[in-house]
Protein backbone atom coordinates (compact mmCIF):
# COMPACT_ATOMS: atom_id res chain seq x y z
CA UNK A 1 0.00 0.00 0.00
CA UNK A 2 2.60 2.53 -1.13
CA UNK A 3 0.91 5.71 -2.32
CA UNK A 4 3.38 8.46 -1.36
CA UNK A 5 4.28 9.45 -4.92
CA UNK A 6 4.75 8.14 -8.43
CA UNK A 7 8.40 9.07 -7.79
CA UNK A 8 8.50 6.14 -5.37
CA UNK A 9 7.74 3.49 -7.98
CA UNK A 10 10.43 1.59 -9.82
CA UNK A 11 11.23 1.83 -13.52
CA UNK A 12 9.27 -0.07 -16.15
CA UNK A 13 11.00 -3.24 -17.46
CA UNK A 14 11.16 -1.75 -20.96
CA UNK A 15 13.12 1.21 -19.61
CA UNK A 16 15.54 -0.98 -17.70
CA UNK A 17 16.12 -3.16 -20.75
CA UNK A 18 16.82 -0.11 -22.89
CA UNK A 19 19.39 1.20 -20.42
CA UNK A 20 21.09 -2.20 -20.38
CA UNK A 21 21.26 -2.23 -24.20
CA UNK A 22 22.70 1.28 -24.20
CA UNK A 23 25.44 0.08 -21.88
CA UNK A 24 26.99 -2.04 -24.62
CA UNK A 25 30.07 -0.69 -26.36
CA UNK A 26 30.78 2.99 -26.90
CA UNK A 27 28.71 6.03 -27.86
CA UNK A 28 29.34 9.72 -28.42
CA UNK A 29 28.90 11.81 -25.29
CA UNK A 30 27.01 14.98 -24.29
CA UNK A 31 23.93 14.24 -26.39
CA UNK A 32 25.70 13.42 -29.65
CA UNK A 33 24.73 9.74 -29.35
CA UNK A 34 22.76 8.05 -32.11
CA UNK A 35 19.87 7.27 -29.78
CA UNK A 36 19.31 10.99 -29.16
CA UNK A 37 18.96 11.56 -32.89
CA UNK A 38 16.06 9.12 -32.86
CA UNK A 39 14.56 10.65 -29.70
CA UNK A 40 14.44 14.08 -31.31
CA UNK A 41 12.64 12.60 -34.30
CA UNK A 42 10.18 10.76 -32.03
CA UNK A 43 9.29 13.86 -30.04
CA UNK A 44 8.97 16.06 -33.11
CA UNK A 45 6.62 13.51 -34.65
CA UNK A 46 4.53 13.09 -31.50
CA UNK A 47 4.17 16.85 -31.09
CA UNK A 48 3.76 17.51 -34.82
CA UNK A 49 6.52 20.07 -34.47
CA UNK A 50 9.32 19.38 -36.98
CA UNK A 51 11.33 22.44 -35.95
CA UNK A 52 11.14 21.93 -32.17
CA UNK A 53 14.38 21.85 -30.19
CA UNK A 54 14.57 18.85 -27.85
CA UNK A 55 16.87 18.44 -24.83
CA UNK A 56 17.10 15.95 -21.98
CA UNK A 57 17.98 16.41 -18.33
CA UNK A 58 17.75 14.00 -15.42
CA UNK A 59 15.44 15.83 -12.99
CA UNK A 60 12.28 17.90 -13.23
CA UNK A 61 13.55 20.82 -11.16
CA UNK A 62 16.38 21.38 -13.62
CA UNK A 63 14.05 21.03 -16.58
CA UNK A 64 11.62 23.60 -15.21
CA UNK A 65 14.27 26.05 -14.02
CA UNK A 66 16.23 25.93 -17.28
CA UNK A 67 13.08 26.29 -19.36
CA UNK A 68 12.01 29.35 -17.38
CA UNK A 69 15.48 30.90 -17.41
CA UNK A 70 15.64 30.60 -21.19
CA UNK A 71 12.43 32.60 -21.56
CA UNK A 72 12.42 35.14 -18.71
CA UNK A 73 14.74 38.01 -17.85
CA UNK A 74 16.09 38.42 -14.27
CA UNK A 75 13.83 41.43 -13.73
CA UNK A 76 10.77 39.56 -14.94
CA UNK A 77 7.91 37.89 -13.08
CA UNK A 78 6.85 34.28 -13.61
CA UNK A 79 3.11 33.92 -13.04
CA UNK A 80 2.05 30.51 -11.72
CA UNK A 81 -0.66 29.06 -9.51
CA UNK A 82 -0.15 29.61 -5.79
CA UNK A 83 0.45 25.88 -5.26
CA UNK A 84 2.53 25.25 -8.40
CA UNK A 85 5.53 22.99 -7.98
CA UNK A 86 7.90 25.74 -9.17
CA UNK A 87 6.53 28.00 -6.44
CA UNK A 88 6.56 25.71 -3.41
CA UNK A 89 8.68 22.62 -4.10
CA UNK A 90 11.84 23.63 -5.93
CA UNK A 91 13.83 25.42 -3.22
CA UNK A 92 14.13 28.65 -5.21
CA UNK A 93 15.66 26.94 -8.26
CA UNK A 94 13.59 28.99 -10.75
CA UNK A 95 14.74 32.22 -9.09
CA UNK A 96 18.31 30.94 -8.95
CA UNK A 97 18.51 29.81 -12.58
CA UNK A 98 16.80 32.96 -13.87
CA UNK A 99 19.22 35.09 -11.78
CA UNK A 100 16.40 36.61 -9.80
CA UNK A 101 13.08 36.48 -11.65
CA UNK A 102 10.19 36.83 -9.19
CA UNK A 103 7.51 34.13 -8.87
CA UNK A 104 4.10 35.77 -8.58
CA UNK A 105 1.25 33.54 -7.31
CA UNK A 106 -2.09 33.39 -9.11
CA UNK A 107 -5.19 32.14 -7.30
CA UNK A 108 -7.64 29.56 -8.51
CA UNK A 109 -9.73 26.72 -7.09
CA UNK A 110 -8.52 23.12 -7.23
CA UNK A 111 -5.02 24.04 -8.32
CA UNK A 112 -6.04 25.80 -11.53
CA UNK A 113 -5.58 29.40 -12.58
CA UNK A 114 -8.42 30.96 -14.53
CA UNK A 115 -8.24 33.64 -17.21
CA UNK A 116 -9.88 36.01 -14.73
CA UNK A 117 -7.45 35.41 -11.87
CA UNK A 118 -4.50 35.53 -14.26
CA UNK A 119 -5.69 38.78 -15.83
CA UNK A 120 -6.22 40.35 -12.39
CA UNK A 121 -2.70 39.40 -11.30
CA UNK A 122 -1.12 40.55 -14.55
CA UNK A 123 -2.96 43.84 -14.18
CA UNK A 124 -1.20 44.73 -10.92
CA UNK A 125 2.34 43.80 -11.99
CA UNK A 126 4.63 45.79 -14.26
CA UNK A 127 2.83 49.12 -13.93
CA UNK A 128 5.44 50.99 -11.90
CA UNK A 129 8.07 51.39 -14.58
CA UNK A 130 11.68 50.88 -13.64
CA UNK A 131 10.85 50.60 -9.94
CA UNK A 132 8.95 47.31 -10.17
CA UNK A 133 9.36 43.81 -11.49
CA UNK A 134 8.29 43.45 -15.11
CA UNK A 135 5.90 40.88 -16.57
CA UNK A 136 7.99 37.93 -17.72
CA UNK A 137 6.06 34.75 -18.55
CA UNK A 138 3.42 32.35 -17.27
CA UNK A 139 3.78 28.74 -16.16
CA UNK A 140 0.91 26.24 -16.23
CA UNK A 141 1.15 22.91 -14.38
CA UNK A 142 -0.62 19.97 -16.01
CA UNK A 143 -1.48 17.73 -14.07
CA UNK A 144 -1.86 20.37 -11.33
CA UNK A 145 -0.64 20.00 -7.76
CA UNK A 146 -4.27 19.33 -6.78
CA UNK A 147 -4.49 16.37 -9.16
CA UNK A 148 -6.77 18.24 -11.55
CA UNK A 149 -6.26 18.59 -15.28
CA UNK A 150 -6.44 21.55 -17.66
CA UNK A 151 -8.13 20.85 -20.98
CA UNK A 152 -6.47 22.15 -24.12
CA UNK A 153 -9.18 24.82 -24.34
CA UNK A 154 -8.42 25.95 -20.78
CA UNK A 155 -4.72 26.14 -21.60
CA UNK A 156 -5.48 28.20 -24.69
CA UNK A 157 -7.65 30.58 -22.67
CA UNK A 158 -4.78 31.20 -20.24
CA UNK A 159 -2.15 31.66 -22.93
CA UNK A 160 -4.46 34.08 -24.75
CA UNK A 161 -4.39 36.31 -21.66
CA UNK A 162 -0.60 36.03 -21.53
CA UNK A 163 -0.23 36.83 -25.23
CA UNK A 164 -2.13 40.10 -24.81
CA UNK A 165 0.94 41.18 -22.83
CA UNK A 166 3.39 39.50 -25.22
CA UNK A 167 4.42 36.89 -22.65
CA UNK A 168 5.85 33.43 -23.41
CA UNK A 169 4.15 30.43 -21.82
CA UNK A 170 5.67 27.39 -20.11
CA UNK A 171 4.00 24.14 -19.18
CA UNK A 172 5.29 22.08 -16.28
CA UNK A 173 4.40 18.62 -17.57
CA UNK A 174 5.94 16.39 -14.92
CA UNK A 175 2.69 14.39 -15.32
CA UNK A 176 2.01 15.64 -18.84
CA UNK A 177 1.10 12.20 -20.19
CA UNK A 178 -1.47 11.68 -17.44
CA UNK A 179 -3.16 14.90 -18.55
CA UNK A 180 -3.22 13.76 -22.18
CA UNK A 181 -4.86 10.42 -21.50
CA UNK A 182 -7.41 12.06 -19.19
CA UNK A 183 -8.48 14.55 -21.83
CA UNK A 184 -7.87 12.32 -24.87
CA UNK A 185 -5.93 15.20 -26.39
CA UNK A 186 -2.99 15.16 -28.78
CA UNK A 187 0.39 16.40 -27.59
CA UNK A 188 0.25 19.18 -30.18
CA UNK A 189 -3.19 20.40 -29.16
CA UNK A 190 -2.19 20.54 -25.49
CA UNK A 191 1.00 22.52 -26.17
CA UNK A 192 2.05 24.70 -29.09
CA UNK A 193 -1.41 24.70 -30.70
CA UNK A 194 -2.76 26.01 -27.38
CA UNK A 195 -0.08 28.71 -27.12
CA UNK A 196 2.64 26.93 -25.11
CA UNK A 197 6.18 28.01 -26.04
CA UNK A 198 8.22 25.58 -23.94
CA UNK A 199 7.27 22.30 -22.28
CA UNK A 200 8.80 20.24 -19.51
CA UNK A 201 7.84 16.73 -20.65
CA UNK A 202 8.16 14.33 -17.72
CA UNK A 203 9.28 10.72 -17.78
CA UNK A 204 10.52 10.05 -14.25
CA UNK A 205 7.08 9.97 -12.61
CA UNK A 206 5.69 7.69 -15.31
CA UNK A 207 8.04 4.71 -15.31
CA UNK A 208 11.48 6.05 -16.25
CA UNK A 209 14.59 5.90 -14.09
CA UNK A 210 15.22 9.63 -14.32
CA UNK A 211 14.74 11.64 -17.50
CA UNK A 212 12.80 14.77 -18.49
CA UNK A 213 12.61 16.37 -21.91
CA UNK A 214 12.51 20.09 -22.51
CA UNK A 215 10.68 20.77 -25.77
CA UNK A 216 11.22 24.30 -27.09
CA UNK A 217 8.79 25.12 -29.87
CA UNK A 218 10.70 28.25 -30.89
CA UNK A 219 14.14 26.94 -31.94
CA UNK A 220 15.56 30.47 -31.65
CA UNK A 221 15.82 29.75 -27.91
CA UNK A 222 17.77 26.51 -28.40
CA UNK A 223 21.32 27.80 -28.17
CA UNK A 224 20.62 29.77 -25.00
CA UNK A 225 19.14 26.65 -23.43
CA UNK A 226 22.21 24.63 -24.37
CA UNK A 227 24.48 27.16 -22.73
CA UNK A 228 22.35 27.37 -19.60
CA UNK A 229 22.17 23.60 -19.30
CA UNK A 230 25.94 23.30 -19.47
CA UNK A 231 26.58 26.26 -17.17
CA UNK A 232 24.06 24.91 -14.68
CA UNK A 233 25.76 21.52 -14.49
CA UNK A 234 22.98 19.52 -16.14
CA UNK A 235 24.62 18.37 -19.37
CA UNK A 236 25.19 14.62 -18.90
CA UNK A 237 28.43 13.27 -20.31
CA UNK A 238 27.09 9.69 -20.66
CA UNK A 239 23.96 11.12 -22.20
CA UNK A 240 23.04 7.89 -23.99
CA UNK A 241 21.51 6.60 -20.73
CA UNK A 242 19.05 9.50 -20.77
CA UNK A 243 18.41 9.00 -24.47
CA UNK A 244 17.81 5.27 -24.05
CA UNK A 245 15.16 5.87 -21.39
CA UNK A 246 13.28 8.41 -23.48
CA UNK A 247 13.43 6.31 -26.64
CA UNK A 248 11.98 3.27 -24.87
CA UNK A 249 9.40 5.46 -23.14
CA UNK A 250 8.06 6.75 -26.45
CA UNK A 251 8.25 3.44 -28.36
CA UNK A 252 5.05 1.45 -28.95
CA UNK A 253 3.03 3.96 -26.89
CA UNK A 254 4.61 2.81 -23.63
CA UNK A 255 4.32 6.35 -22.21
CA UNK A 256 0.56 6.38 -22.85
CA UNK A 257 -0.03 2.86 -21.54
CA UNK A 258 1.79 3.55 -18.29
CA UNK A 259 -0.13 6.80 -17.67
CA UNK A 260 -3.43 5.13 -18.54
CA UNK A 261 -2.79 2.49 -15.92
CA UNK A 262 -1.80 5.02 -13.25
CA UNK A 263 -4.91 7.06 -13.95
CA UNK A 264 -7.09 3.94 -13.86
CA UNK A 265 -5.72 3.00 -10.44
CA UNK A 266 -6.31 6.57 -9.24
CA UNK A 267 -9.88 6.31 -10.46
CA UNK A 268 -10.40 2.94 -8.76
CA UNK A 269 -9.12 4.37 -5.50
CA UNK A 270 -11.34 7.44 -5.82
CA UNK A 271 -14.47 5.42 -6.49
CA UNK A 272 -13.78 3.26 -3.45
CA UNK A 273 -13.17 6.27 -1.21
CA UNK A 274 -16.32 8.04 -2.39
CA UNK A 275 -18.35 5.03 -1.26
CA UNK A 276 -17.05 5.29 2.32
CA UNK A 277 -18.90 7.20 5.06
CA UNK A 278 -17.25 10.27 6.61
CA UNK A 279 -14.61 10.47 3.88
CA UNK A 280 -14.57 13.09 1.16
CA UNK A 281 -12.23 14.26 -1.60
CA UNK A 282 -10.99 17.85 -1.56
CA UNK A 283 -10.52 18.08 -5.32
CA UNK A 284 -11.97 16.38 -8.38
CA UNK A 285 -9.95 13.26 -9.23
CA UNK A 286 -8.92 13.61 -12.85
CA UNK A 287 -5.63 11.72 -13.06
CA UNK A 288 -3.59 9.59 -10.64
CA UNK A 289 -3.46 11.86 -7.58
CA UNK A 290 -6.16 12.39 -4.96
CA UNK A 291 -6.62 14.24 -1.69
CA UNK A 292 -9.01 12.55 0.75
CA UNK A 293 -10.00 13.90 4.14
CA UNK A 294 -11.17 11.61 6.93
CA UNK A 295 -11.78 11.35 10.67
CA UNK A 296 -9.01 11.86 13.21
CA UNK A 297 -7.26 8.63 14.12
CA UNK A 298 -7.38 7.20 10.60
CA UNK A 299 -3.69 7.91 9.92
CA UNK A 300 -2.57 5.84 12.89
CA UNK A 301 -4.84 2.97 11.90
CA UNK A 302 -3.68 2.95 8.27
CA UNK A 303 -0.01 3.24 9.16
CA UNK A 304 -0.37 0.31 11.57
CA UNK A 305 -1.61 -1.73 8.63
CA UNK A 306 1.38 -0.69 6.49
CA UNK A 307 -0.09 2.09 4.35
CA UNK A 308 2.32 4.79 3.14
CA UNK A 309 1.22 8.19 1.83
CA UNK A 310 1.72 11.89 2.57
CA UNK A 311 -0.25 13.49 5.38
CA UNK A 312 -1.77 16.88 4.59
CA UNK A 313 -3.15 19.72 6.75
CA UNK A 314 -6.83 19.45 7.66
CA UNK A 315 -9.42 21.19 9.86
CA UNK A 316 -9.42 20.37 13.56
CA UNK A 317 -10.78 16.90 14.20
CA UNK A 318 -10.04 15.78 10.65
CA UNK A 319 -7.01 14.41 8.81
CA UNK A 320 -5.89 15.01 5.24
CA UNK A 321 -3.86 12.86 2.90
CA UNK A 322 -2.35 12.79 -0.55
CA UNK A 323 -2.49 9.47 -2.38
CA UNK A 324 -0.74 8.92 -5.71
CA UNK A 325 -1.14 5.86 -7.91
CA UNK A 326 1.73 4.79 -10.14
CA UNK A 327 2.26 2.94 -13.41
CA UNK A 328 2.81 -0.27 -11.43
CA UNK A 329 0.13 0.12 -8.75
CA UNK A 330 -2.05 -2.99 -8.75
CA UNK A 331 -5.77 -3.38 -8.21
CA UNK A 332 -4.95 -5.61 -5.24
CA UNK A 333 -2.94 -2.80 -3.61
CA UNK A 334 -5.77 -0.33 -4.13
CA UNK A 335 -8.31 -2.75 -2.70
CA UNK A 336 -6.06 -3.49 0.28
CA UNK A 337 -6.00 0.21 1.18
CA UNK A 338 -9.76 0.49 0.75
CA UNK A 339 -10.25 -2.53 3.01
CA UNK A 340 -8.00 -0.92 5.61
CA UNK A 341 -10.13 2.24 5.45
CA UNK A 342 -13.36 0.25 5.79
CA UNK A 343 -12.12 -1.58 8.85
Amino acid sequence: MFFTSDNASGAAPEIMAAVARANEGFARSYGADDIMVRVKAQIRQIFEAPEAAVYLVAVGTAANALALASHCQPWGAVFAHTDAHIAVDECGAPEFFTSGAKLVPVDGAHGKMTPETLAQTLGRIGESGVHGVQRGMISITNVTEAGTVYTAAEVAALTAVAKTHGLPCHMDGARFTNSLVTTNTSAADMTWAAGIDVLTFGGTKNGCLGVEAVVIFDPAKAWEFELRRKRGGHLFSKHRFLSAQMEAYLTDDLWLRLANHANAMGGRLARGIKALPDVHLRHPVQANMLFPEWAAGTHARLEAKGAAYYQMPAPEGREGARLVASWNTTEAEVDLLLDALKS
